[in-house]
């Protein structure tokens, strides 16, 4: 029995889309069978937190918008579109930080500020930078991108910098810049 070449061409041509119609379907369930879903258990907009220690408050943040990732195994809180955040000392002293974006890691009370990260202390010392990491827990600012410092002896620029919350306590590396030595 000899089938014209046409014939064959046509029956493996209506096999093979079938078969790839027929898998398609069944790679879309495989492909949900293996989708977890990573969405915010909430969201807001526009919101203002006021932080609080035994009354007095300690912080407060202000942000367009908060997504709240608490529903999964390592919870975050991310700030797509930048946070201002106003934290107060034990005297009322006021730091000032505000980013394009950032993160908080609940378990690990880590804040991950990233995009134009400017910090400002009630005394005039401001610190420019793109990403920087704040520790909640200690207090502690720091980052290993390259940074800009103001305060009243002058401006300094350099790479790596920790430094406390009321910048009392500032550790820099690989600084360069004119500075006003005291004597």
């Amino acid at each position: 029995m000899n089938l014209p070449k046409r014939y064959i061409i046509n029956a493996v041509t209506v096999f093979a889309v079938t078969l790839f119609f027929g898998c398609e379907s069944n790679f879309k369930e495989v492909q949900k069978i293996n989708f977890s879903e990573f969405v915010p258990g909430s969201d807001a907009d526009t919101v203002d937190i006021k932080y609080t220690d035994s009354g007095r408050i300690t912080g407060v943040l202000k942000s367009r918008k908060m997504l709240d990732y608490s529903n999964l195994d390592f919870p975050f809180t991310e700030f797509p579109e930048g946070i201002d955040v106003t934290l107060y000392d034990k005297n009322q002293k006021r730091t000032f930080i505000r980013s394009n974006y950032a993160v908080s890691y609940k378990q690990t009370g880590i804040i991950d500020l990233q995009g134009k990260v400017k910090i400002t202390s009630e005394t005039g010392q401001m610190l420019e930078t793109e990403q920087l990491y704040f520790d909640q827990k200690n207090e502690w600012f720091y980052t290993e991108r390259k940074f800009k410092l103001t305060d009243a002896k002058g401006v300094s620029y350099g790479q790596g910098i920790d430094f406390s919350k009321d910048f009392k306590v500032i550790n820099s590396q690989r600084v360069t810049g004119e500075l006003e030595a005291e004597e």
